[in-house]
């Protein structure tokens, strides 16, 4: 019987630096001669696997949309030779890159898992030899047709994981959607969660960002302040207020700049500030005024998801009718309507 492959796609990040006189940094070769010599890697009961490390290591806070173009279509160009794809990647960033990829990979039906570690690899107590070696696991042998975010005995939709800690190993969290797995001396797969596989080709949707901006509003905010924000070339505002999606509705000039962007054809989208929950601008004549001025309802996206989204949606060359329509559907599993 043929033993199933994975891809490992190195991009950098914390999980293959090495300790130097001015602290951890990224030195080429090193995860990759490491991966090699693990003994739980490399056992005959685990899926053969290759590893690509890139040749520019990423600190993923320089993340940009070009570098998730490359791991996108680094995935597009190895897809028929493997049976799932992880991704190694900083912390930092790694949930804005695995809502990326849920809507640049058009068509998915392998598992594609982003993962990494809050210790260095080479390090007494990382975290790192658990994440990477489950998710080649996960990617390996079970059949999930997305893009998720593994960390610490949880799987997640990828679009639905925010970064909840800077330094604990429990570092995410998925707010507004239950994990697809979680992780101990079995693995509980829920597969009644997951989105349901394609067998069209996979196709990859680059993502080129318009200006976009992401403001959370708060007590005493100006209007002025407001409006130099989207005075400026501004296609699209990531609104994040206050509770289920409200803001100032007593204060007239605010809401007068956000009525003249919107006619304008900005696109406002309305998200929660709370960590759980999702905006109903029914449910309170704040949240109401402002879907009067055309802001539109982000639902239950995390900012990620929501960046991401909007990124992907102007890339596709739409107008802003049709974004407007497409932000609040549900493409990736991203919202619940």
């Amino acid at each position: 019987m043929t033993k199933r492959s994975v891809y490992i796609a190195y991009t950098g990040g914390t999980i293959g630096m090495k300790k130097t006189s001015q602290g951890f940094a990224p030195e080429a070769g090193y995860l990759t001669r490491e991966l090699k010599q693990l003994a739980e890697l490399n056992r005959d009961d685990m899926p053969n696997y290759e590893i690509h490390e890139y040749d520019n290591l990423i600190d993923s806070s320089n993340i940009t949309p070009q570098d998730w173009f490359k791991i996108a279509d680094d995935i597009r160009l190895n897809y028929h030779r493997f049976d799932g794809f992880v991704i190694l990647h900083g912390t930092d960033t790694m949930a804005y890159t695995s809502s990326a990829l849920s809507f640049m990979l058009e068509e998915l039906d392998k598992p594609v898992i982003v993962t990494g570690s809050q210790i260095p690899f080479g390090e007494l107590r990382s975290d790192g030899r658990d994440n990477l070696i489950t998710s080649v696991i996960l990617a390996a042998e079970h059949t999930i047709p997305e893009v998720c975010l593994y960390f610490h005995d949880r799987l997640y939709r990828g679009n639905r994981a925010q970064k909840i800690d800077a330094s604990n190993f429990h570092a995410f969290g998925s707010p507004n959607f239950p994990p697809l797995a979680k992780v101990g001396t079995t693995i509980e797969l829920n597969a009644n969660l997951l989105i349901s596989a394609t067998e069209r080709p996979l196709k990859v949707q680059p993502i080129t960002p318009p200006p976009i901006a992401v403001v959370s509003i708060f007590p005493g905010m100006s209007a002025q302040m407001l409006e130099n924000i989207l005075s400026t070339p501004i296609q699209g505002l990531i609104l994040q207020t206050f509770g289920m999606g409200n803001a100032p509705s007593n204060d007239r000039d605010f809401l007068m700049v956000l009525e003249q962007a919107a006619a304008r054809g900005v696109i406002i989208v309305n998200i929660s500030q709370c960590y759980r929950g999702r905006v109903d601008m029914q449910g309170y004549q704040t949240g109401n005024r402002l879907q009067a001025c055309g802001v539109i309802s982000g639902f239950d996206m995390t900012t990620e998801a929501a960046l991401t989204k909007l990124y992907y949606l102007f890339s596709l060359g739409l107008d802003s009718d049709a974004i407007k329509i497409q932000m609040q559907q549900n493409l990736r599993g991203e919202l619940t309507p």
